[in-house]
């Protein structure tokens, strides 16, 4: 049973004109996700390009640079809902040097659709964006062999595709890897299935989405509590409340449950799970409540709750795989305040273990110099510790950002290893 609330996030990825801006523009043309003036506006801007029908790839491309040059160069979020579902599409760029916009788009993804265009096949691009979506842990890939048209929608061009791709997949950590064979522009199994392809049997890829199975995507063994924020009403009917707050990471919890207090190491039970509106029995990720304890603790934010039997690694050397994302290049040895969860503590990049050469995939020991789009691996020492869990194991608690403590920028995203 699909919860019909229940909210997916997926990103695209392709080289450039793949056609990943007209595929989202399909997406949401034909299930009805367009205000009328939006269509409306985009019809005349058409008109005024000298395009016979409706320039769809327009619905994304938001900045003027890009309906300039017809290509994506930012990550831009569209929001739609069907009767089954509620989406947020990250419509990232093509380029190599906008590595770092698919990292943004696509971290907190449950699926990457990766396209290809049926001419062109498997090239460099589609083995890096299927690295990327990898090394994020992206649960679930839809590989859209997109332009289908243009090759007379060929069974045997399509499956020479799908046989590239599963020799590529077979290497990387990606457990559900589907393909469609589609014409975004012609609206080919996008949202209604094709009447050109029917030697396919499979779903279109709106009905993919909407049926995907995404509800074990979340960790629910781990139980992983960051404290936000400590709450204390103090008005006469909570005289002696004391609640933490903050958003449930991972796992459930439940009212008796033994827990610790980190990095404290203070045990206690859980008194009471509270909302705004009621107070629950027990909850989940990712759930923002208030936590209550038996006993009176020090904890402030940044402090972790979580099972007495269950504990996360508190450690202040970690090894993690780094993407940078500033303009500035690393500097060796220098502080940056890391944030993880709702921990922020000061940092040092030790060593550059290995950099990855985006295009090949190969990793090279002798470069150790961080420049923009670089990924690669690296241990950072903090000054205090800090409760973490291999990004593997768990997305939330296994990511990190650096932080420059002069311009206060994002320069770096990691994930813990």
């Amino acid at each position: 049973m699909l919860d019909n609330n229940q909210l997916l996030r997926f990103t695209t990825a392709g080289s450039v004109d793949d056609g990943k801006s007209t595929l989202i523009g399909r997406l949401l043309y034909d299930s009805k996700s367009i205000f009328e003036d939006q269509l409306e506006s985009i019809k005349n801007t058409s008109k005024k390009k000298g395009h016979d029908g409706v320039d769809l790839a327009l619905f994304t491309d938001g900045l003027r640079d890009e309906r300039e040059q017809g290509i994506t160069i930012d990550v831009a979020y569209r929001y739609f809902t069907t009767p089954k579902r509620k989406f947020i599409i990250a419509d990232t760029p093509g380029h190599i040097q906008y590595t770092r916009n698919m990292v943004t788009g696509a971290s907190t993804a449950n699926v990457a659709t990766i396209l290809v265009d049926a001419r062109h096949g498997v090239i460099e691009q589609t083995k890096r964006h299927a690295f990327i979506a990898s090394l994020l842990q992206i649960p679930h890939i839809i590989v859209c062999v997109n332009k289908m048209d243009l090759v007379d929608y060929s069974e045997a061009v399509y499956n020479k595709i799908v046989n590239e791709f599963e020799e590529i997949s077979s290497k990387m950590l990606v457990t559900d890897v589907r393909f469609i064979p589609m014409s975004a522009l012609n609206g080919d199994n996008v949202v209604n299935k094709s009447e050109n392809m029917s030697w396919f049997q499979g779903a279109p890829m709106l009905h993919t989405l909407e049926t995907m199975h995404i509800s074990s995507d979340i960790n629910k063994v781990d139980a992983r509590f960051p404290v936000q924020t400590v709450l204390r009403p103090q008005s006469v009917e909570f005289i002696d409340y004391r609640g933490y707050a903050g958003r449930i990471a991972s796992g459930v919890f439940r009212e008796g449950d033994e827990v610790t207090v980190m990095p404290s190491g203070f045990s206690s039970k859980i008194k009471s799970i509270d909302t705004l509106k009621a107070s629950l029995k027990e909850a989940h990720a990712p759930m923002s409540v208030s936590i209550t304890l038996e006993d009176d603790i020090d904890i402030s934010r940044g402090d972790m709750i979580v099972r007495s039997n269950n504990k996360p690694e508190a450690i202040q050397d970690i090894e993690v795989m780094l993407c940078w994302l500033n303009n500035k290049p690393a500097k060796p040895r220098a502080k940056y305040t890391i944030k993880h969860t709702s921990n922020d503590q000061k940092a040092m990049i030790k060593e550059v273990v290995y950099k990855f050469n985006i295009n090949t995939l190969e990793r090279v020991h002798d470069n150790k110099e961080l420049g923009m789009n670089d990924i690669c691996k690296v241990k950072i020492r903090t000054t205090k510790p800090l409760m973490v869990d291999s990004y593997r194991e768990n997305r939330t608690t296994g990511s990190v950002i650096l932080i420059d403590d002069a311009t206060n920028e994002t320069v770096a995203a990691g994930m813990i290893v």
